[in-house]
């Protein structure tokens, strides 16, 4: 019933992925926009943005949302602030994002040549076709093979776990550092507004009713 009546091609959605419908300027408008609109205090929406920031950092491609909620629920923060927040990890960010960890990671793990940027990506994808032709052969009977998991492992995967945790923990408190005043700044803002409203509203309906007891009065 809500099936596209076209279904879109695999293409078509790499596509939608890498440039959403209406552009990276409108997306960005709309997070912000959701954000506005969450009504928990400052540092519970900070709190959740951090826990989305830092996922974004983490090698867990699939697995953002459910990670980022789980961080912000475990350190109290606003769980659609989490979601939103991981849109930091986009197809513009991740190129820096996996170049810094891995190479950061491999130092840490003492390997002295991190893979390059396109091997790395390249790793990711070949390990994901894998994955799906293991899950296939194991429904159909046929052989499973993870020829390339292991290189993935200790050469991509691992050095990137590793070596997103400090630059992932710098940008997840730089998030919340920058956010909650500004989010403060903004529902203390509404709230003035909104009693600025209210105000004008109460005063039209008291004047609105001065004038229809006086008119009732002069009738009488």
């Amino acid at each position: 019933m809500f099936k596209r009546r076209k279904p879109r091609s695999t293409l078509a959605h790499m596509g939608r992925w890498l440039y959403p419908r209406g552009g990276w300027w409108r997306a960005i408008l709309y997070m912000v926009h959701r954000l506005r609109r969450l009504p928990d205090p400052a540092y519970k929406i900070s709190r959740g943005i951090a826990a989305g920031v830092f996922t974004s950092f983490t090698p867990l491609f699939g697995l953002h949302f459910l990670v980022a909620a789980g961080l912000a629920w475990l350190m109290g923060g606003n769980i659609v602030a989490a979601l939103l927040a991981t849109f930091v990890g986009n197809p513009i960010t991740f190129p820096v994002i996996a170049g810094v960890s891995v190479g950061l990671g491999s130092k840490l793990l003492g390997q002295d040549h991190p893979l390059p940027l396109d091997e790395t990506f390249d790793a990711f994808s070949r390990v994901s076709v894998e994955l799906w032709t293991n899950a296939n052969a194991l429904l159909t009977g046929g052989s499973v093979e993870f020829d390339g998991l292991d290189l993935f492992m200790s050469r991509v995967f691992l050095p990137y776990l590793v070596g997103g945790i400090i630059p992932g923990v710098l940008a997840g408190l730089a998030a919340y550092a920058i956010s909650r005043p500004v989010i403060a700044a903004y529902q203390k803002s509404r709230i003035k507004r909104l009693k600025k409203k209210f105000e004008k509203q109460r005063r039209a309906a008291q004047t609105s009713a001065a004038r229809r007891l006086k008119k009732e009065a002069t009738d009488g």
